[in-house]
């Protein structure tokens, strides 16, 4: 839709329907769009202007519909949605595919030996600290002793983890071993993402009614968002993790690879590139960014202070991260 902007557009929420997952997956493939990347300091800024007049009812001339959701696009792939700061450059959706698919493809291309699985799962790891950290839940700030604990944490038992992986499948067929990252991976979500969001767990996150209004801070509701964004992480790195294996016993067989074995990285690479274009806006959009829970579900005594306060309330709302 083009023409002047309407005054009455809810951009608080997205374009799409948030609760079905075709909504949440058009939604998701702007806000991963790896070309958001490339945007300027200045583009940024003048995204976050044009949402943040906007909403405070002040329109620019000549502003279009389409323009103003561009900026929404521009401002939800690069701004934190609790605390409005610019999110660090790698710890953006908008980086996920084109961080993961190189660090994926090394991961899976240098798994052999015991320096390679002990490098690439630290990188990995210490990637996925700064995205768990850049997205995580809330508003409430984390300490740099916390942090460094948490990420020292994290990235020891993930390695541990690998190289326990490693040893086990060290003589199984070549097909079976190469899975050994994928797993490695998953079980390291299961460690990382807990334990860089360890605050919320402690002190719990917003909970708001459904019109946004701050209801007190539940770990309930952070028990919940931590573990969809552990599910939807283990599968997003799936296919990317499971589809080339395949594709790659085949092709090291053939004369060509025998022939150029360099290629083997790139075309490795490529193929994890290919598969998380799809599959990190799909399992982004597996449970709503807005998540819900009944008030029954909440600590005890914040369903007493909600029941005295909003008597009829049934759900509250929270950011689940990413």
């Amino acid at each position: 839709m083009s023409g002047s902007v309407p005054r009455n557009i809810n951009i608080k929420e997205p374009r799409w329907d948030q609760s079905t997952f075709s909504g949440r997956a058009a939604h998701f493939f702007t806000v991963t769009d790896p070309r958001n990347l490339l945007l300027s300091d200045a583009q940024l800024e003048n995204a976050r202007k044009i949402v943040h007049d906007y909403r405070q009812g002040i329109v620019p001339r000549g502003l279009t519909e389409d323009e103003l959701w561009r900026a929404k696009y521009i401002y939800d792939s690069a701004f934190h949605p609790d605390t409005g700061e610019k999110m660090v450059l790698i710890g953006r959706m908008s980086a996920q595919v084109p961080m993961n698919m190189t660090i994926t493809g090394c991961m899976m291309t240098f798994y052999r030996t015991t320096p390679a699985v002990v490098f690439w799962q630290w990188i990995n790891q210490s990637f996925n600290a700064v995205v768990n950290y850049t997205n995580r839940s809330g508003d409430a700030p984390i300490t740099v002793s916390q942090l460094g604990t948490a990420y020292v944490s994290a990235t020891t038992g993930a390695v541990a983890t690998a190289l326990g992986l490693n040893a086990l499948t060290k003589h199984a067929a070549p097909l079976i071993a190469r899975f050994g990252p994928f797993a490695a991976v998953a079980s390291a979500n299961c460690i990382n993402i807990p334990l860089m969001r360890q605050r919320e767990l402690k002190f719990g996150i917003p909970v708001t009614d459904e019109k946004g209004n701050r209801l007190g801070e539940s770990t309930k509701a952070a028990q919940q968002a931590i573990a969809q964004v552990v599910l939807s992480r283990v599968l997003m790195a799936a296919p990317g993790m499971a589809i080339p294996p395949f594709i790659m016993n085949a092709l090291e067989k053939r004369a060509f690879l025998k022939r150029f074995p360099w290629m083997s990285a790139p075309i490795q690479v490529g193929l994890v590139g290919f598969c998380l274009v799809f599959a990190t806006p799909l399992c982004c959009a597996l449970f709503p960014q807005k998540s819900s829970m009944p008030v029954t579900s909440l600590e005890p005594e914040l369903q007493a202070k909600i029941q005295k306060s909003h008597p009829r309330l049934e759900r509250v709302y929270f950011n689940k991260g990413l």
